[in-house]
């Protein structure tokens, strides 16, 4: 493989879903944005330290990555008396994604080999960092599924430490359920890679 194969991980910035008491319209509110960085490079080899150099870098541990996925969860629950009981009286959880995609400014100018290899690699980064935003919103149905869910309590300081328990877990879930993925894109990513090109090439033929 060309050295510009790298594994792929994402930048996630997790904010904890906190109870409020504003009304709440119950939905999952979810949006999607995109953005793009700049790379030169006119060989592979040059390619591969473009990305390197101007690829989002990750706050954690401070490399740089092909693509990036900024994910922000956020939401509000409000919470309801009827009798001696404390409901849940309606819950909505958003989350926002921003996809940080790497944009070839030489392509158009690209030997027919390299631009193959660009346009497999960039394609497979998008799906991956698309993959990225579609887990966090279904871990956003999922948490805003369960609050409503909610069993009533007699005491609505001890419904809102359940939802707060509720929501780290879930937080909890989607990040690992992250990481999982990552292991899997990177283990096997030479084999995709490989049999995306050739994919690509009988159909150039």
């Amino acid at each position: 493989m060309p050295a510009i194969a790298k594994s792929l991980q994402p930048i996630l910035l997790l904010l904890l879903l906190t109870a409020v008491s504003t009304p709440a319209v119950g939905e999952t509110v979810t949006s999607k944005t995109f953005s793009y960085f700049s790379v030169g490079g006119r060989t592979a080899a040059e390619l591969d330290e473009e990305l390197n150099r101007r690829g989002p870098k990750m706050k954690n541990t401070g490399s740089r990555h092909p693509g990036a996925t900024k994910i922000r969860f956020g939401g509000s629950v409000t919470y309801v008396r009827r009798g001696a009981k404390c409901y849940v009286g309606d819950a909505r959880v958003t989350v926002s994604t921003n996809i940080i995609l790497p944009r070839w400014k030489y392509r158009r100018n690209a030997t027919k080999s390299l631009g193959l290899v660009w346009d497999t690699l960039s394609s497979d980064i998008k799906r991956h960092e698309e993959r990225h935003a579609e887990i966090a919103r279904n871990h956003a149905r999922d948490l805003e599924r369960r609050l409503k869910a909610l069993r009533p309590d007699r005491d609505c300081a001890r419904l809102q430490a359940q939802v707060d328990r509720v929501t780290a877990a879930a937080v909890e879930a989607h990040d690992k359920d992250q990481a999982r993925f990552d292991r899997v894109e990177s283990s096997n990513f030479n084999q995709r890679m490989l049999r995306l090109l050739t994919y690509r090439l009988e159909r150039s033929k």
